[in-house]
């Protein structure tokens, strides 16, 4: 259908449709004039190219909408006149047309670049699925920036591709930093391939080692917190406390024979009377 911004095309397909069905001649020849001594076959011609000229009026009207066909004058009387002023009329309005998609076309395409541009600049690897995968992502982005004329080199897109890859690649980013040679895009898919299958036993077994410590740290953490744990440790800190309290008692004691403060036992009376009692020798002289 003819809809004011597709002429040409609409032309191109109605001249094909036209040729296909053998209806294309009011365009081809000018319409034969006939009068009374005009043969037999100038009449069939006649009729012919009336036949033809009348079944493209129908059809180039069929395929306007009805609110464009009130814009031409029933007085035009050939196929040929009425394509003309279909020309006159939409061919304007079309170049206005286009030239308004272009102003669109050409703001989306700089949102679109900026878009993927801030996409490429923050992708990051995080290990959770092939490398390989992930690099074709960041490839296909670019190819994107280029089919928009923002060409970026393979060398960029390479040294992109390693700063985002994370932390576990260090010593393999190091190792690249220190060669002279620069990479091409399927050297680093290699490598990153191999890098990622020789550090794979190494992250699993720090993984399961994290694990570990973190589910036994928790238990440990739990067992502390029960309140069987907290009764018992109370009570070891209470008779902890008592048993000092009771040697420092002992470090205060003067008399060793009676227990009592302030004498020693050569002093005490009660030692004294133990040892008559016991007829041992009376300790003459007291200090």
């Amino acid at each position: 259908m003819l809809n004011g911004s597709n002429f040409k095309l609409w032309q191109e397909n109605l001249m094909l449709v036209l040729g296909i069905m053998d209806l294309d001649l009011a365009f081809r020849v000018v319409a034969p004039t006939i009068n009374d001594k005009s043969t037999s076959d100038e009449k069939k011609d006649k009729e012919k190219w009336e036949r033809s000229n009348r079944m493209c009026l129908v059809i180039m009207k069929m395929c306007m909408p009805e609110e464009f066909r009130g814009a031409f004058s029933d007085k035009i009387e050939t196929a040929k006149e009425f394509l003309e002023d279909i020309e006159k009329k939409f061919v304007r309005n079309e170049e206005e047309f286009l030239k308004e998609i272009e102003k669109r076309f050409v703001k989306n395409e700089k949102s679109e670049i900026s878009a993927l541009l801030a996409n490429l600049v923050s992708m990051k690897y995080e290990g959770n699925r092939n490398i390989r995968e992930y690099i074709m992502d960041m490839y296909n982005v670019v190819s994107k920036l280029r089919a928009l004329k923002l060409e970026i080199s393979e060398d960029l897109l390479v040294n992109l591709a390693l700063i985002s890859l994370p932390t576990y690649f260090g010593h393999f980013k190091a190792s690249n930093n220190c060669q002279t040679e620069t990479w091409s895009l399927n050297e680093l898919i290699s490598h990153c391939v191999q890098e990622e299958e020789r550090l794979k036993p190494d992250r699993t077994i720090s993984a399961h080692v994290s694990s570990t410590y973190k589910n036994n740290t928790t238990k440990k953490h739990e067992r502390s917190n029960t309140p069987k744990d907290n009764k018992e440790a109370a009570e070891s800190t209470q008779k902890k406390l008592k048993d000092g309290k009771k040697t420092a008692d002992a470090e205060c004691i003067d008399c060793f024979f009676c227990g009592a403060v302030g004498h020693m036992k050569k002093h005490c009376l009660n030692y004294h009377a133990w040892r008559l009692k016991k007829g041992l020798p009376k300790i003459s002289k007291i200090r």
